[in-house]
């Protein structure tokens, strides 16, 4: 490239990765929302014995509570891209947090329990453009030299929610009402709406005529399905179902085709070219591998400490702090590193020591160490906030603003989609782990629901058992972990360089970095 087509600051030195005051500000406006959707996820999740008690349903119609919310996430993410473009990125995210505010005050109304699924469906209407537009705000803001920093900023939440999730449930559940599960996000919503009025920038006017009507017909509906066949695995108990496979291969199908189209539309919905650029490309499987081992691993702990340990809701996400506390003092750090130096180092780091971490748990048995289980937490915990943030970071750090759009809906799309993965195949294997073993599924229900065993006694052995399930369960998991070392390798080992001005983008190809 000429002088005259490179950014001014490729001149002036090295940029300031810094966080001045106007990003602070934004930050705290997207978090604030990110706190809200994610929390909810995890919150409505420990909810769920209350609902059958408190509507007269079965657990499968509980779940619909958890269904819906993830249907309307996945129809709903796919246009924000579109959306900001269209409408700009503060209409559509103020737009998000209102009727993400309004289905939760909804939600503490409803009277039967398909009022709440239906209600649960306006939350994840907003909800599902919260995180991938919020990403957009704060990447756009901070600039491609601090997208670590800010990205480390976003990571809190998205780290801290499945742990604070059950303790926050546990809490209003016991000492307040479910109600209470969906009126918290009205005040804190509610502070979000002005607070994001005032601190957020009007965008300048976009352009960008045409709606590809044809790839949201696919890819919307694609991803719903796709995410509902995969769910439905934890009821099922297996993948071989016809409730798994027909709506999980039909939404395949859909999601492909929308691939082929995406790559030959002039304008589409997702402009799945950025993937052309290698370091996306490498950062999107990496992410993918990550999550699904993350989410997979989520689902493991607090049901080992209440299933096989007899510990309340509240007590369990207690335990899971640890994980959190190092999570929050590596990821600061991490994000400005990676800044500087990239993120290939730091990512290559925090897999080892999740790896490490995760690797305690595959030696679980009935009266394992609470000492040892929260030190190898909190060294997890460590590596977490090395990983997750860096590698989205590398991603969104190659792209100028036309771009952002594009590939934080699609980073979105990649999370919910590897997350719903990761939780279906632990979930899965642990269900088959406790059915080989004839008495470990006593040991659960006498420390979940003792009612349905009448006064049964139930082995010492049973406990050990369902200790070794989790345990077995644990080294999928941790394997799940080690793969992702292998994409991680291929990351940037040195700073990013900065994209090409949006004027140059227009018709160029992508930079590899």
């Amino acid at each position: 490239m000429t002088s005259s087509s490179t950014p001014a600051h490729a001149h002036a030195g090295p940029p300031d990765t810094k966080l001045d005051r106007h990003v602070l500000i934004v930050a705290g406006v997207v978090v604030l929302g990110a706190i809200m959707s994610i929390l909810d996820v995890t919150v409505v999740s420990v909810a769920q014995n209350t609902f059958q008690q408190e509507f007269g349903t079965d657990a499968a119609g509980a779940a619909w509570t958890m269904t819906g919310y993830t249907l309307a996430l996945a129809a709903v993410i796919p246009l924000s891209s579109w959306a900001a473009a269209r409408f700009g990125t503060k209409k559509v995210y103020l737009t998000s947090l209102v009727l993400f505010v309004l289905g939760s005050a909804l939600c503490a109304l409803a009277w039967n329990i398909g009022s709440l699924v239906a209600f649960r469906v306006i939350q994840g209407l907003g909800g599902g453009m919260l995180m991938p537009i919020g990403m957009m705000i704060l990447t756009k803001a901070a600039g491609p030299e601090r997208v670590g920093s800010v990205m480390a900023v976003l990571g809190i939440p998205m780290l801290l929610g499945p742990i604070g999730g059950p303790i926050l449930g546990g809490l209003l559940i016991e000492k307040a009402s479910w109600h209470w599960v969906f009126l918290i996000n009205v005040p804190i919503g509610i502070v979000a709406i002005i607070y994001s009025w005032f601190a957020l920038r009007d965008d300048e006017e976009t352009t960008r005529p045409s709606f590809d009507i044809i790839g949201l017909l696919l890819l919307s509906p694609g991803l719903a399905l796709f995410l509902y066949g995969i769910s439905s695995s934890a009821e099922a108990g297996t993948f071989v179902s016809a409730k798994v496979l027909i709506p999980a291969i039909v939404g395949a199908v859909l999601i492909g085709t929308f691939i082929w189209h995406a790559l030959r539309a002039k304008n589409p919905l997702l402009d799945l070219r950025l993937f052309r650029n290698r370091t996306l490309s490498i950062a999107v499987i990496a992410m993918t591998l990550f999550m699904i081992a993350f989410f997979g691993a989520s689902l493991l702990y607090p049901q080992y400490f209440i299933g096989v340990r007899g510990e309340t809701t509240l007590s369990a996400g207690l335990l899971l702090a640890p994980q959190g506390i190092g999570a929050m003092l590596t990821m600061p750090i991490a994000g400005k590193m990676t800044d500087k130096i990239g993120p290939g180092k730091f990512v290559l780091g925090g897999i080892i020591l999740i790896f490490l971490g995760m690797g305690t748990f595959v030696f679980l048995g009935a009266d394992t160490s609470y000492w040892l289980l929260c030190g190898a937490l909190f060294v997890q915990g460590l590596g977490m906030g090395m990983t997750m943030m860096p590698i989205m970071s590398a991603a969104l750090a190659t792209l100028n603003n036309k771009q952002v759009p594009d590939g934080s809906t699609m980073m979105n799309v990649v999370q919910q989609t590897a997350s719903s993965i990761g939780t279906a195949i632990i979930a899965v294997i642990l269900a088959s782990n406790l059915k080989s073993s004839p008495d470990a599924g006593l040991a659960i229900v006498s420390n979940t629901d003792p009612a349905k065993l009448g006064g049964m006694p139930v082995p010492a052995s049973a406990f050990e058992h369902a200790a070794e399930a989790f345990g077995h369960t644990f080294v999928v998991a941790a394997i799940l972990v080690a793969v992702t070392f292998i994409p991680a390798l291929f990351l940037p080992r040195k700073k990013i360089a900065s994209p090409l001005v949006e004027e140059d983008m227009d018709r160029a190809p992508i930079i590899m970095h």
